[in-house]
This record gives C-alpha cells, sequence and structure tokens, in this order.
C-alpha cells in the first residue's frame, strides 16, 4: 500500500476512494479499522472511521489507531479527510486531530485544503465557497450537529489546533506546483504548521498535488487527492488503470436521513414517481414505526421506493428541542442501521443511501468490512460494490445532481 487515507466519515471516505479510483489506483475502503492486512494488490487505502461529531478524545484515538493499521501497510504518504464544507463546530476535532496525525507523523508543513472545484467547494483568500455563496451563507449556517456561522477557514481553523495557521493564496497557487512548493516552505518557516491553501480549480487541486509529493501528511476534501495518483505514477509505482468492476441488478431502494438542500430537492424529485415513507424522531422513539415494518413497507412497493427523514430545518430543530439532539440523531441512525439490514434480508440488491450519519449507520447495520469502488454516480459518490449481490451508493448530504436517485440506481444495476 503506498497512499494512506482516514476518513471521518463513511460518504467522504467513498468520495475520496472514488477520486483515487478515477485516476487510476486500486483502492479499497474499509468500515473501520481492519483486524487483518490488506492484499498486495492495492494500491490506496480508505479507513472510514465515524468520527466527525464525536468528542475530540475519541476522533483523535480513533484517528492513531487507523493512521498505526495504515503504517503498518507500508504506506509512503498519508491523506487525512474531512468534508469540502468543512464540517466542525469550534471545538471540533478536525484541528486535534490534524495536529495528533502530525506530531506522529513529524509532518511540517501540513496542507489543509477542503476545496472541491466539482461540487461547487473553492476557497479564496482562506475563506470556503460553496457555488458562489460564503460557507455561512450557503444553507450549512442551518446544519443541525455542526452550524457552520463563519466562512474563514484559517480563523475556524485556529479554534481548535494548537498550532499556528498558515495561508497560501491564489495568487501563489495560480502560478503552478513550484510557487505552491516555495509557499508552503515559506508558512512553515514562519512557524505556521497547518497551511490553509486557496483552490479554485481542479488545475489548482493538482497543482497542490504536485507541490506536496514529498509531504508526508495531506489535509483536506477527496479534491486535493485529485493530483496524488499522478505522483505515485511519475514514481514508478503504480500503472495507468485500476480494477474492473461489474453492478448488480435486482430491486433496488433508498435511505435518506439528510436535511440538506441538495437531498431535500433530490426527493422532491423521486418522489413525483416512486414511493416514499417519512419517518420522524418522535414515532421511532415511541415505536410507532420500526425498521422492520419500514422495510416490510419498501418490499411492498414498485418502483424504487425511499425512506427518509429529510425534515426542513425548523422541524429537525424542534424535535431536537423535545428530545434532545443526541438521543434523536442516535435513535434516527439506529433505525436507518436495521432498516437497511431487514431490506438487504428481505432481497434488496442495490440501496442507496443520503446523509454521512445515515450512511454511517447503514454500513454499521449492514457489518460491511470493506467496499470495492465502481464507476462514478455524480461528482464525489462512487458506485459500491458491499458484497456477492449487494452494491450500494452513500451520498453526502450536498452532494449530486437533482436526479442522482434515479441515476445511481441505474449506475449500480449495470452489470458490465
Amino acid at each position: 500500500m503506498l497512499l494512506g487515507c482516514i476518513g471521518d466519515d463513511f460518504t467522504g471516505s467513498s468520495d475520496l476512494a472514488n477520486t483515487l479510483a478515477k485516476e487510476g489506483m486500486r483502492v479499497v475502503q474499509y468500515s473501520g479499522i481492519p483486524t487483518e492486512n490488506a492484499g498486495a494488490e492495492v494500491e490506496a487505502g480508505v479507513v472510514s472511521l465515524k468520527s466527525r461529531s464525536n468528542r475530540v478524545e475519541e476522533a483523535v484515538a480513533e484517528s492513531l489507531a487507523a493512521l498505526e493499521w495504515l503504517k503498518a501497510q507500508g504506506c509512503e504518504q498519508f491523506f487525512f479527510k474531512y468534508c469540502s464544507t468543512f464540517d466542525s463546530t469550534p471545538k471540533g476535532n478536525i484541528g486535534p486531530v490534524a495536529d495528533a496525525l502530525a506530531e506522529v507523523l513529524d509532518a511540517d508543513p501540513v496542507i489543509v485544503c477542503p476545496a472541491f472545484p466539482g461540487t461547487g467547494r473553492s476557497i479564496y483568500q482562506g475563506h470556503l465557497f460553496v457555488n458562489d455563496k460564503l460557507l455561512n451563507e450557503s444553507g450549512m449556517e442551518n446544519h443541525p450537529l455542526t452550524p457552520m456561522t463563519d466562512p474563514d477557514i484559517r480563523r475556524w481553523l485556529s479554534l481548535q489546533t494548537r498550532f499556528d495557521v498558515g495561508h497560501v493564496a491564489a495568487s501563489d497557487v495560480l502560478q503552478g506546483a513550484q510557487s505552491i512548493r516555495t509557499a508552503l516552505s515559506r508558512e512553515a518557516e514562519a512557524g505556521r504548521r497547518l497551511v490553509v491553501v486557496d483552490a479554485l480549480r481542479d488545475e489548482d487541486l493538482r497543482a497542490i498535488a504536485q507541490a506536496a509529493s514529498e509531504l508526508k501528511l495531506i489535509t483536506g476534501g477527496s479534491g486535493v487527492a485529485l493530483g496524488l495518483p499522478a505522483n505515485f505514477r511519475a514514481a514508478g509505482k503504480i500503472g495507468s488503470t485500476g480494477g474492473a468492476w461489474s453492478g448488480q441488478g435486482g430491486r433496488a431502494a433508498i435511505l435518506s436521513g439528510s436535511c440538506s438542500i441538495a437531498t431535500r430537492g433530490q426527493l422532491q424529485l423521486h418522489l413525483k414517481d416512486n414511493p416514499g415513507l417519512e419517518v420522524s424522531a418522535e414515532a421511532v422513539l415511541s415505536g410507532t414505526q420500526t425498521p422492520q415494518s419500514a422495510a416490510d413497507w419498501v418490499m411492498s412497493r414498485s418502483g424504487i421506493p425511499v425512506v427518509y427523514s429529510s425534515a426542513e430545518p425548523e422541524i429537525v430543530r424542534e424535535v431536537q428541542s423535545r428530545h434532545g439532539l443526541e438521543a434523536s440523531a442516535e435513535a434516527l441512525e439506529t433505525f436507518f442501521g436495521q432498516t437497511a439490514a431487514a431490506m438487504v434480508g428481505a432481497g434488496i440488491e442495490r440501496l442507496i443511501s443520503a446523509g454521512g450519519e445515515t450512511s454511517g449507520a447503514v454500513v454499521k447495520g449492514l457489518g460491511l468490512d470493506s467496499l470495492e469502488i465502481g464507476p462514478e454516480i455524480d461528482p464525489g459518490v462512487p458506485a459500491l460494490r458491499a458484497g456477492e449481490n449487494l452494491v450500494i451508493a452513500l451520498k453526502s448530504g450536498n452532494f449530486g445532481a437533482e436526479d442522482f436517485f434515479e441515476k445511481a440506481a441505474a449506475i449500480l444495476g449495470r452489470v458490465q
């Protein structure tokens, strides 16, 4: 294994694995920290944790354990993947995890770049944009767990890290890899270990990756990993293509727990021609709605049925105020994980999940250990083979075109 990656949620890890696979690396995504060594054919390993919303101590401990496993596989470079909207709070764990990984690896400087132009995320003058809006005006300010109220990644990260935060501006990035490399060295010499790097285009991401060819640790969204396979290819360590992949026929269903604007739009379109079952935290907590009843409902419907709890932000806040944020979130996650298992047990062979927390619960509920990376459905979302008769798609809430659900079902069912 050449590149060792640690993701703080399942959908983000799938996004990263997808990026690396598209660029020609042989990639396996692991659900949690494996207990056995990887196969010799694996060039990039992505360890998917469910640590995004965890307490700092838990997130750091899990990430360091993942790092030790990846080091044991012989990795030469390491990547810490978090969301391209930098989902965290002032007391979040992105900074502490980056600090801990950097210290163990003696990595300095460390790139911080959540940009992903393919999905509208860009960084300019240290500020994160979603399409043409600043992060705190994009809808992310309403996120139920990690409301993003400041678009300045330098300022937000400074609240979390023990190190000074540096910056490589677009004026340096646009001049290419050597200019970026020089700017990174300048920041390191000034004592700024974590360095936010601007990126507006895919060309910028490739230049940043080229400049990072000798760095031990890179952090960011999956976008900045776009050019990493080319570094290994230039060094003669990998070939030009990844592995083959084939989809799965059979029935399809969708589980959606994301409250993002993108997912709500996707649901609205999908429900015009397909059946939907809305669930609520209150119904789940009271036992009115159960995983088995939801699975039975799915199996009795035609089309591509969807079970969803993607409510408007004000409804989510009202439920959280009555039952508590943690209790509401845990109830729905457990529900979706158990519903996934019941549906697959009843014969669902193509399963689509929307939302990072929901997808993590689905992977846990299905007991998945590793996932084979398939073709891209939409930017950042690959098809995944989860077993002999099961293929899945794990979508981050904000990702995907409006027709994502229909498209995902078709690509998951495409047999080569």
